[in-house]
């Protein structure tokens, strides 16, 4: 069991965020169904990225890195380089990547071979029967372990006019508009969608398919994505012979943690992060600045420091960004007053129930976390304690738990500390360019 010490400490200086494994796993999609070479830059080196890549090259795509950037040469999804499981059935395996396993589902459904479909970690107990129920409506075979990996599905998939519950994951959307894409098509085919939740995660994918010149539906108000395959305006950039750049953006999931650290241990620049990013996690800002950091927000670079007066409780709602619960946390720990986080309800299918685990780790801390329908109300103080605490197998828990830490009254033990891999592999060494002690 790997576990890291992180002592009182102060942070000050200059940090670039990681590369966000959201535009990086759907880069790897995009770049595998738009035929022909992509290039591209600030590629991720998170567990998930990892298990994004190996999925493409399983699906007949070649990576290849070249020094600071990636070049991935595709023809479509082609099947061929699949390890088999016991049975013979060709597989690939999405690691503990919730995005992978409900994006490429759909994609490697474009395959008339039957592929076995498996996770590992929390992923395995994650419901899936999403696919159980829309896939076969496009001409899918699929199995599954009622409702849970494994799964394994033979395609060819084709696009009809569905209808779908967009209230469990937008991921599961993003999916199917990669798939629709990639699609041979004719006429037009509609996705409607009811309750859509994380809609901005949904402009990152519809952006990210644009810069790859995937055929982009039309948006009806995020309630119906309209696909008219007679267009001719859309053709995979690929199809013609053309390089695809791309350049991976700086995470704001990952930097929240960074930034929050600056907001109650000190002063520091957190760059490469685009204020004008689809990304959902961005919102961060925003209760930032309700608490009452002191920031500066400059062109990819935004100076954030602790105010001198401290910081002050704030409302939040976290439906749209549910990742950002576990900063939010931290920082609603060191605020005066009662904070309000809303959303509760999109934290029981993550790596963990984050809304039990920070209840559970933050009042090892001293915090204390009420759950009220589909509220948080964490009740801040002046002075948290240092005590052992557990990721739960979570890399966001564990980075939380390591931000509150910062200002705590001894010395704060993170126990399967090594979660960050998931999606924040140098997560720790950025805190001690930082300043951090930590052992």
């Amino acid at each position: 069991m790997v576990v890291v010490t992180i002592q009182p400490s102060s942070v000050t200086g200059k940090i670039f965020a990681p590369a966000s494994k959201s535009s990086m796993q759907r880069a790897c999609a995009a770049a595998l169904v738009s035929k022909g070479s992509s290039i591209i830059h600030n590629p991720g080196i998170s567990n998930d990225d990892k298990a994004a890549l190996d999925i493409i090259k399983n699906l007949g795509a070649t990576a290849t890195f070249n020094e600071d950037f990636l070049i991935i040469e595709s023809n479509g999804v082609n099947p061929k380089n699949y390890p088999s499981g016991d049975d013979g059935v060709p597989s690939i395996n999405c690691g503990e990547s919730g995005l992978s396993i409900r994006m490429f589902t759909p994609i490697v459904s474009l395959s008339n071979q039957r592929i076995a479909i498996n996770g590992s970690g929390s992923l395995t107990t994650r419901p899936m029967d999403f696919f159980d129920e829309i896939l076969p409506q496009l001409g899918v075979n699929v199995q599954s372990n009622n409702g849970r990996l494994p799964l394994s599905v033979q395609g060819p998939f084709i696009p009809k006019d569905i209808e779908i519950d967009g209230s469990l994951s937008s991921q599961f959307l993003t999916g199917l508009l990669m798939a629709y894409a990639a699609s041979d098509g004719a006429g037009t085919a509609t996705i409607k969608v009811n309750n859509l939740k994380s809609k901005p995660y949904i402009n990152l994918t519809l952006k990210v398919m644009k810069d790859f010149g995937l055929l982009v539906p039309e948006n009806n108000n995020y309630e119906e994505f309209i696909f008219n395959y007679s267009s001719t305006s859309n053709t995979p950039l690929g199809d013609s012979g053309g390089n695809i750049t791309y350049t991976v953006e700086g995470d704001w999931s990952g930097a929240s943690f960074l930034l929050v650290a600056g907001a109650i241990a000190g002063s520091i620049t957190v760059q490469g992060l685009d204020v004008n990013s689809t990304q959902a996690d961005k919102k961060i800002l925003e209760a930032l600045k309700d608490a009452g950091a002191i920031m500066s927000i400059q062109y990819e670079a935004i100076e954030i420091s602790t105010p001198l007066l401290g910081l002050n409780a704030f409302q939040f709602d976290a439906t749209d960004c549910p990742d950002l619960y576990p900063p939010l946390v931290a920082l609603a720990a060191y605020c005066k007053g009662t904070t309000v986080i809303e959303g509760v309800g999109r934290l029981a299918h993550k790596e963990s129930n984050r809304a039990l685990t920070l209840q559970e780790e933050f009042g090892k801390m001293g915090i204390e976390i009420t759950l009220q329908d589909d509220l948080m109300l964490v009740k801040g103080t002046a002075q948290l304690h240092g005590n052992k605490v557990h990721s739960h197998h979570d890399h966001r828990i564990a980075m939380a738990c390591a931000v509150a830490g910062l200002k705590a009254d001894g010395n704060t033990i993170i126990e399967e500390a090594d979660a960050i891999n998931k999606s924040y592999p140098n997560f720790y060494e950025h805190l001690q360019k930082l300043g951090v002690k930590l052992s």
